[in-house]
């Protein structure tokens, strides 16, 4: 039996495991939710987007057996992702994009007591503070063009589309850093690929 992980390997286990849970349990949740509370009936092309995309969102993101710690944190993050997909996509067209701007408001009233908290022990530098709001401004798009799509189409095939986030960074790492990538997380984005395609043919 092998030693236990010392606490910097530990947490990077955990903080491993948040994002593919989430990522995954969010689409599952979202996907059923929108079936059987909202009635979506995805077509049979669309299910079969919908069952690549659950393991090639673990693959992209880095999932692996065995890191269990940190399951608990993507899983209630994954009912707040749910939340906010189901409430965006209820929004009609004539709520413009207040949905949004509600959103983005609610995020920073829970986050200010936090970071007023912290804020004399943390000082960050003014280009960090630039990349913080462009950060928070692509969220803002991402969220837009999400309300869009949910307004034109099944929920649980909006819900998909959007859930397939983390196979951007991989892309975008391998294409611009030239970075490498793991055979899972190649096969992941092939399968994020193939569900891409289902999907919108669906």
């Amino acid at each position: 039996m092998g030693a236990p992980p010392c606490s910097s390997e530990a947490e990077s286990l955990g903080e491993s495991v948040v994002v593919p849970v989430s990522a995954v349990t969010g689409v599952a949740l979202s996907v059923l939710c929108g079936v059987l509370v909202l009635g979506d009936r995805p077509g049979a092309v669309a299910w079969l987007g919908i069952a690549v995309t659950v393991p090639a969102l673990w693959f992209v993101a880095g999932g692996r057996a065995g890191a269990g710690k940190g399951t608990a944190d993507g899983l209630v993050a994954s009912l707040g992702v749910t939340v906010q997909y189901l409430a965006l996509g209820q929004a009609g067209p004539g709520s413009g994009l207040w949905p949004v701007a509600a959103g983005r408001v609610a995020a920073v009233l829970v986050l200010v007591p936090d970071a007023a908290r912290h804020a004399r022990r943390l000082t960050l530098p003014p280009v960090r503070c630039v990349q913080a709001v462009l950060i928070g401004a692509g969220a803002a798009l991402g969220l837009v063009l999400y309300l869009l799509a949910a307004q034109r189409q099944l929920l649980a095939v909006a819900v998909v589309l959007a859930s397939l986030y983390p196979a951007l960074p991989v892309v975008l790492g391998l294409a611009l850093l030239h970075e490498r990538i793991s055979r899972r997380q190649a096969l992941g984005l092939l399968g994020a690929g193939i569900a891409t395609v289902l999907l919108t043919l669906g």
